[in-house]
């Protein structure tokens, strides 16, 4: 077996901690039971690039007792949890491909390793794998049914490639399914957020001016928490709507320019790039904090920072000081990475469990239905993420009404008026 770790003897404390994750996923276990009798994916070659933690083990482990061939790799360079990565090695036999802190070169070794695998089916966090099969090995594409994609950034290339007739296979965009984006982009990005911020930093976040870039889902539930422990949130927008609907939630809505000259800490969640950029680190509090929660590091203008700079240094781990001519000092977190993966333990297991329920659940229907699907970006299906999400409520011991007889007639009728 072919794999790429840092050590493996990390391996038995990565595989306590797997199954401590594991008893906060009842869902996806549930499905793991099924998989193992049904074999779904018998036979089926699946690569994998997702963030290396434990409750992707537990997607993997489902994967694999569903008959699937599966490699993983990582789909960002800090977001690996080493001892994870061993035990999904040497206890599962499952080849992998990640280490923390691996440099671009490395990454982009892994995502070969991937390629190597000659896929019929992709799962990808980015869509780094999807797009490097399309730019440079398309003799992979006739092979493939299909793909699934889990981040909000993914989905955004993803539909950007079938605008230009560019993509050459179905993908799955399970980010939006509701029992996905609803709950892990709110309540475990929110939270995840907060606890890589802290972790990083060990700052009071009561009475800091906490600078939110974006109010999608992810960043709702980071404003949330932030005001939850006494911050005085500000969100920056682009989108008027989204910006509205911050006003009406209470929060201070302002351009990036005037924000940052009054913030204490900032966390981008937008998917795009320069949201902090080289004019908003001019106007920087002296110690100001910058971090990121979006999928790549590109949001905050990190280059446009060193070149400012006239000395940088690490100060903590995950902390990285520059400062400036003037001596303001600009701390950027997690090298402008995840800072939920950088430096805390990504989201929690009982949130990741609808999440990859839905990846699972997802591959067994692209293996179903495949060959009626074009070559397009699809919404997970509705009675998919309806069962998931009975199936936690179930998980929770909670119980809910159903329509009578006489109340379905009447939602699917027209003749009764008032």
């Amino acid at each position: 077996m072919d794999y790429d770790i840092k050590d493996s003897s990390l391996a038995d404390g990565g595989r306590l901690r797997i199954e401590w994750a594991e008893r906060d996923m009842p869902v996806l276990r549930s499905i793991k039971e099924r998989f193992a009798k049904e074999r779904p994916l018998e036979g089926r070659r699946i690569s994998c690039c997702m963030h290396v933690t434990t409750e992707t083990a537990n997607l993997m482990k489902t994967l694999h007792a569903g008959g699937a061939d599966v490699v993983l790799v990582a789909s960002n360079p800090l977001s690996t949890q080493d001892d994870v990565a061993a035990s999904l090695v040497l206890h599962e036999e499952i080849p992998v491909h990640a280490i923390k802190g691996e440099d671009n070169v490395t990454y982009y070794k892994h995502l070969k390793a991937a390629i190597a695998h000659k896929p019929q089916m992709t799962m990808d966090d980015g869509c780094d794998l999807v797009s490097m099969i399309h730019r440079e090995h398309r003799d992979l594409l006739p092979d493939i049914i299909g793909g699934t994609e889990e981040t909000t950034t993914g989905v955004i290339r993803l539909r950007a490639m079938a605008k230009d007739k560019a993509l050459a296979f179905p993908v799955i965009a399970v980010n939006d399914a509701m029992t996905k984006h609803l709950f892990d982009n709110r309540y475990g990005t929110g939270q995840s957020t907060m606890d890589g911020v802290i972790r990083a930093t060990n700052a009071l976040i009561a009475g800091k001016n906490f600078v939110v870039g974006g109010y999608g889902w992810c960043s709702r539930g980071l404003a949330m928490r932030a005001r939850g422990m006494g911050a005085n949130v500000i969100v920056t927008e682009v989108d008027p709507l989204k910006a509205l609907e911050a006003v009406m939630d209470g929060y201070r809505v302002m351009p990036m320019a005037e924000a940052a000259a009054i913030g204490d800490i900032f966390v981008t969640l937008t998917g795009d790039l320069h949201v902090v950029d080289k004019h908003h680190f001019e106007v920087m509090k002296d110690g100001a904090m910058v971090g990121n929660s979006g999928h790549f590091n590109v949001e905050i203008n990190i280059p446009a920072l060193e070149d400012m700079a006239v000395s940088k240094r690490r100060v903590r781990p995950f902390v990285d000081e520059y400062v400036l001519k003037d001596g303001r000092r600009i701390h950027i977190l997690g090298e402008g990475r995840l800072i939920n993966l950088a430096a805390a333990e990504g989201h929690p297991a009982s949130v990741m469990d609808m999440s990859f329920a839905n990846q699972a659940l997802a591959g067994e229907y692209l293996v179903q239905h495949s060959k009626e699907l074009s070559n397009n970006v699809f919404t997970v299906p509705e009675d998919i993420d309806h069962e998931i999400a009975r199936l936690k409520l179930l998980s929770m011991g909670v119980i809910i009404d159903t329509l009578t007889e006489e109340q379905q007639v009447y939602l699917n009728s027209w003749t009764e008026g008032t």
